[in-house]
């Protein structure tokens, strides 16, 4: 297992070695936009950690708390889901052109797509919660109902068959 282990780790670390020399071509010698970039690659992750991580945690557990038993799951789910996105979303809605230009990106409006996919996730929220609602869950209490199996009487104990399999 730890060969397994280590054969499966050595790519990701050739992989980050491969970016850290990489990044050392960009950043040697140290130029303004070095210190930028240098800002966003340390601060995204400590924003990320030390911000929205805890707070979506935090707002994950007291909606579990706080909201029924169908829509704990659907609602937490929401909750995380519009974390990601605002991340994502994050550097195009600082400044117009906050990442590279890639064909296609600009040419929309970064908010009105952050916007709509917010509500396309609500709205399935809404959605999964709502059936939770309607369909009751799956229960092992009764046992699966097929064509072959014989019929089973309440007053006999579970598993109890009336008669045996295969007559």
């Amino acid at each position: 297992m730890k060969t397994a282990r280590a054969l499966l780790a050595l790519p990701g670390l050739a992989a980050l070695a491969w970016g850290v020399v990489l990044f050392a071509e960009y950043a040697f010698p140290v130029r303004p936009d070095v210190v930028g970039t240098v800002g966003w690659i340390v601060g995204g992750p400590l924003i990320n950690d030390g911000v929205v991580a805890p707070l979506t945690a935090v707002l994950g557990i007291v909606l579990a708390r706080v909201l029924p038993h169908p829509w704990r799951v659907p609602v937490v789910t929401g909750t995380v889901l519009t974390g990601v996105l605002l991340i994502l979303a994050f550097p195009l809605l600082w400044r117009p052109y906050g990442t590279p230009p890639m064909p296609g990106l600009h040419d929309g409006d970064p908010a009105l797509g952050l916007a709509l996919t917010l509500a396309a996730v609500w709205l399935a929220v809404l959605l999964t919660a709502l059936v939770r609602r309607v369909v009751p869950p799956i229960t092992r209490a009764d046992p699966p109902i097929t064509r072959d199996a014989p019929s089973i009487t309440r007053d006999a104990p579970p598993d109890t068959r009336t008669d045996r399999p295969g007559t």
